[in-house]
């Protein structure tokens, strides 16, 4: 019983993220931070970003997984936008180091640089080498097993590439990102890994109020991977309310579910659950400096551990145009 509600668990955590992936895709983005998932961001804000988060799963487990990501994006010339992503990705006996480089190209349809009416196109190449620790294999379990060394970490590497679209016009906007756009073999396991972990990533949003006052923000975010045909939707809502000129205070909510669910036993019967998370967080911004703290929760009834996800981010808005949009437009601001 125990260990068929384990496999369900984990059939659950990979509807999160899959170890081919560079990075997966958490709910990091609603911190200011839409680089990460789409690369055709890279220098659409009006400031140079730089963003740092530290990811960390069910506290009290030995060997939870933990992420570290640094960004920076900004403009490079007046239609073109550069970028890159450092990331660390630790679960369990299994890591994972990457790097993404991006370039963006924006075309402006508006009268000045007041106004924000822009298609943007982005792409990145990203390169990963991803190591499995087995020297304690055969000390915590002698059995024989020929696919396991016992002796040594095994490593493997391979490379992707993203590609998007986004288009900002004054408080809307919208991304289309494909992801793992490349057949990727890595083989670090076994000689069955599937090689191609194609993701389409979908969101847009818009904001509306008084920036004087009040902003409110509703968007939504949808995924679909392609080989394993499984599709996530996130809804979310945050509000802005400014503190003064040189500060503001933000929060939101954000609700992730997948459309399929996994059937697992209890006593004589089948039931069945979806992956649900809710997500709070909670950001403050003063003058050049972005601090956000966020928490996922999973729910249901079969749980690895009734201790959620806790992500902290710290980023820094450098270079900044004077003469920004004139919108209610976050992200770009």
């Amino acid at each position: 019983m125990k260990f068929s509600k384990f496999l369900f668990v984990f059939f659950l955590m990979s509807k999160l993220s899959y170890s081919q992936e560079i990075l997966p895709v958490y709910s990091d983005y609603l911190s200011d931070n839409y680089y990460l998932l789409h690369p055709s961001m890279a220098g659409a804000s009006s400031c140079t970003k730089i963003r740092l988060t530290a990811r960390q799963q069910w506290f009290g487990q030995d060997k939870a997984p933990a992420l570290q990501t640094f960004s920076i994006n900004g403009m490079a010339g007046e239609r073109s936008g550069l970028g890159l992503i450092l990331m660390n990705d630790v679960n369990g006996y299994h890591s994972q180091k990457g790097a993404k480089v991006s370039y963006a190209h924006h075309l402006r349809f508006s009268r000045d640089d007041s106004d924000l009416n822009q298609l943007s196109f982005g792409m990145n190449v990203g390169f990963s080498q991803s190591m499995l620790d087995e020297t304690d294999f055969l000390t915590n379990n002698p059995a024989y097993d020929p696919i396991i060394n016992g002796t040594m970490t095994q490593k493997a590497s391979y490379f992707n590439m993203d590609i998007g679209t986004t288009y900002n016009y004054l408080d809307f906007y919208a991304h289309f990102t494909i992801k793992n756009l490349l057949a990727s073999d890595r083989k670090l396991y076994t000689d069955y890994e599937p090689v191609n972990l194609r993701r389409f990533v979908f969101n847009m949003g818009y904001t509306f109020g008084d920036k004087e006052r009040l902003l409110i923000e509703p968007s939504m975010l949808f995924q679909h991977i392609a080989q394993t045909k499984e599709s996530i939707v996130d809804a979310n809502i945050k509000l802005y309310k400014p503190l003064g000129d040189n500060a503001k205070i933000w929060g939101g909510l954000s609700y992730r579910t997948s459309l399929d669910g996994a059937q697992y036993v209890e006593g004589n019967s089948a039931k069945d659950q979806k992956m649900q998370y809710v997500t709070p967080l909670l950001g403050i911004n003063y003058k050049s400096l972005m601090l956000s703290y966020t928490y996922s929760h999973l729910l249901g009834n079969v749980k690895f551990d009734n201790g959620g996800f806790h992500q902290i981010t710290l980023g820094f808005n450098l270079f900044c145009s004077p003469d920004k949009y004139d919108c209610n437009c976050p992200a770009n601001n």
